[in-house]
């Protein structure tokens, strides 16, 4: 299966995208790792791209797709692949998707973690770090996994906050992208919907609904997934 995997900061995508990447032995493929690879390899469209970045400028689409798809082509996508973090808007999504057909290639599953954005930022700004052990989950907003007092649930340990989970600005731009139905990420989300409907139920949607602890989310996830095989 080939996989696009959405969810605003905050929503488990990261979480869910290794879930299934473990499940269906599908490389799960972050878009921002294509640009550090490119980057670091010195490829020609990461030399194009560093132009960019360095200017502080966002990477062009005819830059971007192209390297996403040689990603995409590689040994380890041809049993399928889980693409998170692009498209972020309805051109690149309309973009993408046009490459693709070009490739032979298609989006078989739209995967949307559907979260509130109060939720979301909540998750972020509540997220507590274990100084012993930074896989042991704490987040004063979330009572499963709520910490006791300023100590890890887990082990006791010390809890600190990443600096970047407390910027409200930062995070507020990046859900303002995310949830802009009309030039933003739901925008792509609602082309790939728009799409579905005109063909045949190509790309299948799923929607997942974020709120629940992370297992239950894991669990309608696979079960919807597992419909499809």
């Amino acid at each position: 299966m080939n996989i696009l995997i959405f969810g605003p900061n905050g929503s488990g995508k990261g979480t869910q995208g290794a879930v299934v990447k473990e499940k269906f032995g599908i490389p799960h493929i972050e878009s921002g790792a294509i640009f550090r690879e490119n980057i670091s390899k010195g490829t020609e469209l990461g030399k194009k791209a560093k132009e960019y970045i360095d200017r502080g400028e966002l990477v062009p689409d005819e830059i971007t797709i192209p390297m996403i798809l040689n990603r995409l082509k590689q040994e380890d996508c041809k049993n399928g692949w889980l693409l998170d973090g692009f498209p972020r808007n309805p051109a690149q999504a309309k973009a993408l998707w046009e490459a693709l057909q070009k490739e032979g290639m298609q989006v078989d599953v739209v995967i949307e973690i559907v979260l509130d954005r109060e939720t979301a930022k909540k998750r972020i700004m509540g997220r507590r770090l274990c100084v012993n052990d930074n896989s042991h989950p704490n987040n004063i907003y979330i009572d499963a996994i709520k910490p006791n007092g300023d100590r890890c649930r887990i082990c006791g340990g010390k809890l600190i906050t990443r600096s970047d989970d407390q910027d409200e600005e930062a995070i507020d731009k990046r859900h303002d992208i995310y949830y802009d139905e009309k030039n933003g990420t739901m925008a792509a989300i609602n082309f790939f919907k728009e799409l579905s409907k005109k063909n045949n139920g190509i790309p299948k949607i799923i929607e997942i609904d974020g709120k629940p602890p992370v297992e239950e989310v894991t669990k309608q996830l696979l079960s919807k997934l597992e419909e499809l095989k």
